[in-house]
């Protein structure tokens, strides 16, 4: 995300800074906020005090979707995680009083580093390439490693049938929030419900919307210090994020959701994407990953249905950026054509 050039006008200031003075006396006064630009979940803004920096995330004003924008799961997980080797940021607070700002918020520390939207990675060197994407597979097998019981996540989610359920709740979420008609997702949609999901007795952290400008990695060297946005995590399978992930391999390079289709990967170094896949495997202490092209049909449903909940979020004029939102949601015919020919393709 990018920032805004001028200070936010939709949090009161006065009475937010009121507020953090009390529960975070130590940072001093609240003298200036600015709001991240290009999030479409939650709002996201910079908060400078006289003696320290932070981040807010709220949920959005208005009328929301059932479940959505879960501020208070994203700060639960990622408070119970530190000391777990997964990278995060320090959390500060929550505050679910909606009477201070107009929504549930928390605040947690800022970090400083370089986030990518490019998956190419064309500032840096091709013969470190391969380094950062190694540290993402790393990263992400050391979170799926992690026994919920063992943090006091044992009732994040429930384990077990984590697609059939998945697939459940986007079919719903989509339906509730469609803004169009359209064929090829109502195809996935049976082709989903109709399919057996292959045997979905793995549990474990998921982060939910596990890609590379979630993270914050190190200004100098291949290092994550931050996963972000956990809004969509809970106990699910393991193999939901890197299938995830890996949409970006078959994603054009060009366009709001930028993916690394049509890039020579060797002379790219970044690795294939069966590559990818045995770095994780290795990491996470797996064997190879069989149904993959089941994983990867429900990947990009799930994304389909997130935009357009995006775009009915810049139809009911409560989106957090909705020129970008309008961008995102033309890509769902995208989406859909790509999950169609993997159906097709058996």
């Amino acid at each position: 995300m990018t920032m805004q050039d001028r200070c936010d006008i939709d949090l009161d200031q006065d009475r937010l800074g009121a507020y953090l003075g009390h529960v975070w006396p130590e940072a001093g006064k609240l003298v200036r906020i600015q709001r991240y630009k290009g999030g479409q979940s939650n709002p996201t803004y910079r908060l400078y005090f006289e003696r320290s920096s932070a981040v807010l995330r709220r949920k959005p004003f208005g009328t929301l979707l059932k479940s959505a924008h879960a501020i208070e799961r994203e700060y639960r997980v990622q408070d119970a995680l530190k000391g777990t080797g997964v990278p995060l940021a320090r959390m500060i607070h929550l505050c679910d009083d909606t009477e201070v700002i107009g929504a549930a918020f928390y605040v947690m520390e800022h970090v400083e580093g370089r986030i990518f939207w490019d998956p190419a990675l064309a500032e840096i060197d091709p013969s470190e390439r391969r380094a950062y994407y190694e540290a993402m597979a790393r990263s992400l097998a050391a979170l799926h490693r992690v026994d919920p019981n063992e943090v006091g996540l044992g009732d994040f989610g429930r384990p077990g049938n984590y697609f059939e359920r998945q697939i459940a709740r986007w079919t719903t979420q989509y339906r509730a929030s469609e803004t169009e008609k359209r064929p090829d997702i109502d195809r996935i949609i049976t082709w989903l419900s109709e399919t057996p999901s292959p045997a979905d007795n793995s549990a474990s952290l998921v982060h939910g919307d596990f890609r590379i400008d979630n993270m914050i990695f190190d200004p100098r060297k291949p290092e994550i210090l931050c996963f972000l946005d956990w809004e969509l995590s809970t106990i699910g399978h393991p193999i939901a994020d890197i299938s995830y992930q890996c949409m970006q391999w078959r994603l054009p390079n060009q366009g709001v959701i930028s993916g690394l289709g049509g890039i020579d990967r060797a002379a790219a170094g970044i690795p294939t994407e069966d590559e990818y896949l045995s770095i994780y495997c290795q990491a996470a202490g797996i064997p190879e990953i069989p149904h993959w092209p089941y994983y990867l049909v429900f990947n990009f449903f799930r994304l389909a249905a997130i935009l357009d909940g995006v775009y009915r979020r810049v139809l009911d004029g409560n989106a957090s950026d909705p020129e970008r939102g309008r961008k995102m949601a033309a890509s769902i015919p995208m989406l859909a054509e790509m999950a169609v020919q993997i159906i097709d393709e058996g």
